[in-house]
């Protein structure tokens, strides 16, 4: 997990719909940058409902909320449509923002050692900032312990 009160690193990343984004483009804005492991698992799907059905309070706050996984961008078009999902989802199939965050690590389920996503959440201020950061959340819990935070 990255250090709070350091510059958030750098990304370039399609959403759901093949469109760019960055992490600068958010200037002036909070940002909630979380990191799950895949779509249309159930821990996955209650964290995203969870940010999603928040996501006007986010906007209030003056925060955008965008999910990051290495799924493709397929695979989040899906998984935004089937849950009527309002932020953007973030496809990271080369793990360049995953490693950059330190999220991407060795697991162990059932004996198994293998790597993956582990669920992370970041707050970002407006001047890219990182001055929150939670690892290995509560899927369901997680977006309103975020909203919090603001």
């Amino acid at each position: 997990m990255l250090e709070i009160n350091t510059k958030a690193p750098e990304f370039k990343l399609p959403d759901q719909d093949g469109k760019m984004h960055t992490l600068s483009e958010y200037k002036g804005q909070k940002v909630i940058l979380y990191f799950y492991p895949k779509d249309n698992t159930s821990g996955c799907t209650k964290q995203a409902c969870g940010f999603s059905e928040l996501y006007p309070q986010f906007r209030e706050k003056g925060a955008v909320v965008l999910g990051v996984s290495k799924d493709s961008v397929e695979s989040h078009k899906k998984f935004q449509t089937k849950f009527n999902l309002k932020f953007t989802l973030l496809s990271d199939t080369e793990l360049e923002a995953i490693k950059a965050y330190d999220v991407w690590k060795e697991k162990n389920m059932y004996g198994k050692k293998s790597f993956g996503v582990v669920r992370t959440t970041y707050l970002i201020d407006e001047k890219g900032i990182i001055v929150k950061a939670a690892e290995k959340v509560n899927a369901a819990a997680n977006p309103a312990e975020t909203l919090e935070l603001l």
